[in-house]
């Protein structure tokens, strides 16, 4: 059974240095990001800030996973963004509406489409596979995930690169404040996932599996989706729909739940991806055998939005074995 095993992670999240912020505060992590500072070059000048924060996510996801530079040809993308360029959108609906249609520039026509900020990644890294973005709700960043494996699984891409974004925008600002929110986050996570035997042909390290996904109306039932199809036991000391849940492990100083919410604010699409970036990261530092890495996002109440919920479980890969599930890993 072809198998889908994350191998890189790339964080644009503007006031955080990275990943162990999250795992380990306090700790000296570097310097935090600044999208001015950090995302330059040529062509930035018109893309929209979700684009930029996205662009520049995925530039140290892919590496982190060894393929920046490389031939990726028919490689993925998929997006998870509820906001993404709604201030590009605004921006035309004020000029139409003080200006008229004919101020708009048909070259700017393209950037008004949700789908943008996966097509410029796209085509800043020659990526001419499957291409989309997901826009639905709090489970979305999962819901990408769960796309790249499916992609994966059914041979359509050997590589995927996920990106979960969300920009800090005046019209994304208006929104949340009028749902009650006084922080949301302003960054972008990428994630490299890749078939388990291509990763190893390349001999790259696998850092996690992805081994169950599962999306229902309540956080509850996509836990126990997402357990089920994991074959994985839940840990005694888990809490249903808490977020972020990782495995004990050896490692000292590792929480055993996680709140991104809480730390960075509204994640809005974004959240799900994070999710899986953090616990790839913790999982890459876990022997074989560690429990795992559970993450739930959506549910009622949440964000302001009810509806549905996801919840996927990532495991440490097996070595040398193209599936997880194989009894004698």
């Amino acid at each position: 059974m072809t198998t889908a095993v994350i191998t890189g992670t790339g964080w644009a999240v503007t006031g955080l240095a990275g990943v162990t912020d999250l795992l380990r505060p306090g700790s000296e992590a570097g310097p935090v990001f600044d999208l001015e500072r950090d995302v330059t070059g040529r062509g930035l000048r018109h893309k929209d800030r979700a684009s930029r924060l996205a662009l520049g996510a995925a530039e140290r996801a892919l590496r982190a996973a060894g393929l920046l530079g490389a031939d990726l040809g028919a490689a993925a993308v998929v997006v998870s963004s509820n906001f993404g360029n709604l201030d590009t959108v605004c921006d035309f609906v004020d000029t139409i509406a003080a200006e008229t249609v004919t101020e708009i520039s048909p070259i700017r026509v393209p950037h008004m489409s949700s789908n943008v900020t996966a097509c410029w990644v796209a085509l800043e890294h020659g990526l001419s596979g499957p291409n989309l973005t997901l826009c639905s709700g709090i489970p979305s960043g999962l819901d990408a995930l769960a796309w790249a494996r499916t992609l994966i699984v059914a041979g359509r891409a050997d590589v995927a690169l996920v990106i979960g974004v969300e920009p800090d925008t005046a019209p994304v600002a208006r929104l949340h404040r009028e749902t009650g929110a006084d922080r949301w986050l302003d960054g972008a996570v990428a994630l490299v996932v890749e078939a388990g035997d291509h990763a190893r042909a390349r001999g790259a390290t696998a850092h996690a599996e992805i081994r169950g996904y599962g999306r229902t109306l309540d956080p509850e039932s996509a836990e126990r989706a997402a357990l089920l199809e994991s074959s994985a036991e839940p840990n005694a000391e888990s809490r249903t729909g808490i977020g972020l849940w990782l495995g004990a492990g050896p490692a000292a100083g590792y929480p055993r739940t996680l709140d991104l919410s809480a730390r960075l604010g509204r994640c809005s699409g974004a959240l799900g991806v994070l999710q899986c970036a953090v616990g790839a990261e913790y999982l890459a530092g876990q022997p074989a055998g560690d429990p795992g890495v559970l993450a739930v996002a959506g549910g009622p109440d949440t964000e302001g939005e009810g509806g549905a919920a996801a919840a996927m479980v990532l495991e440490k890969p097996c070595e040398g074995k193209d599936s997880g599930h194989d009894p004698d890993c």
